[in-house]
């Protein structure tokens, strides 16, 4: 059975490839390498023995994204990770998010509805939730005002998604509501690669355990929280690249109750920016040279999941923990720097 994942050479595109590899799918891979390598599929193909198939284009041109499902007219199902993540980026870049993460998965929907029976899972976010009221986030909880345009985009993307299954009984689709992915591969064949200065925590801790960076920067140590820093959900990566295979799979099998439904992906533990901190300084045995400066905007105080409705009707639950994610996340920045 063929699958198309989009932005299947980022970080989290890339492990869901391997995941899908291993139970036996046939992958093509589309991405535009503007936040990837090309050198990803070697990691890919050392771990699973197996090449995908790739396709270097960019979903912003309809008329190439409509020539390649003429091409691969057999595709069973799609898995949608392209797309721009930055929240502090897409504050300063809207128009940018807005093209890139909208504009793209119109396109994709447009080819997909033409089809006599389509499955499509798509890479959602609980930014949707913006601050939340109450902990931990269940998936009835109100979608708020976006804090960021990229938050907007996946409230946005979701609400498309849910129009066309309205009109589109053919089509059915799973919103994957992530919490915050971190780690890598256990084999570090596999991982986190940011291009230029990581916008996302947990690299920007390994880079600066390993001397590539100075300094962390912790955005605030004044929120009403425990230790005055964000809390969130860090999920490791291949825990969440296994729910994408879940998801896929029920719906080839027509087991989803609607033919458009929403999942939280967490460990329904949050954890603090600090405590992240402590959990690197304990599995690498270094200190980190951190400081606190001024709050960032665009963040929200502490989101964690409720993880309920993905352990109990998905049929999928996280695993590892902090420090497995964290260690993980060690190797393969070590690896890279060797």
């Amino acid at each position: 059975m063929k699958i198309l994942v989009t932005g299947g050479l980022g970080f989290i595109g890339s492990h869901t490839v391997v995941e899908l590899q291993n139970q036996g799918f046939e992958v093509v891979i589309i991405d535009n390498l503007s936040n990837s390598s090309k050198e990803v599929l070697k990691g890919i193909v050392a771990i699973t023995g197996k090449e995908p198939i790739f396709e270097e284009m960019d979903l912003r041109d309809k008329q190439k994204v409509k020539s390649f499902f003429e091409k691969h007219n057999d595709i069973a199902g799609v898995i949608h990770f392209a797309a721009s993540k930055a929240v502090g980026e897409s504050v300063e870049k809207p128009l940018l998010y807005y093209e890139n993460n909208l504009g793209t998965l119109v396109y994709l929907l447009q080819e997909l509805v033409k089809k006599d029976e389509a499955h499509f899972i798509f890479s959602s976010s609980c930014t949707v939730y913006g601050q939340a009221d109450k902990m931990p986030i269940t998936e009835d909880a109100p979608v708020k005002p976006a804090e960021s345009p990229y938050g907007n985009t996946k409230q946005i993307g979701e609400e498309i998604i849910r129009d066309t299954c309205k009109v589109k009984p053919s089509l059915a689709a799973i919103a994957l509501r992530y919490f915050n992915p971190i780690g890598a591969h256990p084999s570090a064949e596999i991982g986190e690669l940011p291009i230029g200065v990581p916008q996302n925590l947990v690299p920007f801790i390994t880079q600066t355990g390993v001397g590539l960076r100075e300094q962390l920067s912790v955005f605030g140590d004044d929120y009403p929280t425990p230790d005055g820093t964000c809390i969130r959900d860090y999920i490791h990566v291949v825990d969440l690249a296994k729910a994408h295979v879940v998801a896929l799979q029920r719906l080839l099998d027509g087991k989803n109750d609607e033919n458009f439904e929403v999942f939280n992906l967490g460990t329904g533990t949050g954890s603090s920016v600090l405590e992240v901190i402590q959990s690197f300084e304990r599995v690498s045995g270094k200190k980190l040279n951190y400081k606190v400066v001024d709050r960032r905007p665009g963040d929200v105080i502490q989101a964690y999941a409720d993880t309920k409705k993905a352990n109990e009707v998905l049929g999928w639950k996280a695993h590892s923990t902090l420090d497995d994610a964290m260690a993980s996340a060690w190797k393969w920045e070590q690896k890279i720097r060797s």
